[in-house]
Parts: structure tokens; C-alpha cells; sequence
């Protein structure tokens, strides 16, 4: 099995910053993409940011220049660094890694159980 554990989220004002942070551990032989996703009251569950075991990383228009993400291939962990937030990046935050399992080395889609993020004054 494999297990992916954010932290990290809580209130926070706007124009304040937040980082999270994901571990995966379990069964893992490599993990070819770890990132974030979002999902706020109502709506679909978006892409954040994501970043490849070689350094690519892909995020999302609303969070550019905003919001960076991190990873520790060594360690499999990663993390998503928010600053200047704003009340629209309210939501659950979702860590997600695209893992190789150690035995099967089939790749298989792992998501964490997402932690709250809220942005008000």
C-alpha cells in the first residue's frame, strides 16, 4: 500500500502565505509526478501544480507567479509554497503522486485526504 499525508493547511489572511507539505511512504519503487490539486465548495476539483521526478513542473494560470512548488525525490516528499492568497484559494488542497509500485511496477494514481486551506480576514 501507499500513503500519501499533507499538512500544513489552517486559516490564513489575505495577501498571507502557507506552505504545504506531502510525504508519501508504503510500497513505493519511484514516483514520476507529485503535485496538488484543489477542490472548493461547489466546484470540480482542479490542478494546482505538479512537478516531474526530472524538475518539469505545470500549474495552473490562477496560481503563477504565486505559488511554487517543491519536491524531495529522496524523501518523496513535496511542497507547495503559497504566497500573496487570496479568498478565491479557499479550499481542500489534495496532494497527489503518480507511483510505481515496488512489487507489481505498475503505475497507479495515489491521493491524499486533503487538507483545508481557508483565506479570510
Amino acid at each position: 500500500q501507499v500513503q500519501l499525508v499533507e499538512s500544513g493547511g489552517g486559516l490564513v489572511q489575505p495577501g498571507g502565505s502557507r506552505r504545504l507539505s506531502c510525504v508519501a511512504s508504503g510500497s513505493i519503487f519511484s514516483i514520476r509526478t507529485m503535485g496538488w490539486y484543489r477542490q472548493a465548495p461547489g466546484k470540480q476539483r482542479e490542478l494546482v501544480a505538479t512537478m516531474s521526478n526530472t524538475g518539469s513542473t505545470n500549474s495552473a494560470d490562477s496560481v503563477k507567479g504565486r505559488f511554487g512548488i517543491s519536491r524531495d525525490n529522496v524523501k518523496n516528499l513535496v511542497y507547495l509554497q503559497m504566497n500573496s492568497l487570496k479568498p478565491e484559494d479557499t479550499a481542500v488542497y489534495y496532494c497527489y503522486a503518480a507511483v510505481t509500485r515496488t512489487y507489481t511496477k505498475v503505475e497507479v494514481n495515489y491521493w491524499g485526504q486533503g487538507t483545508q486551506v481557508t483565506v479570510s480576514s
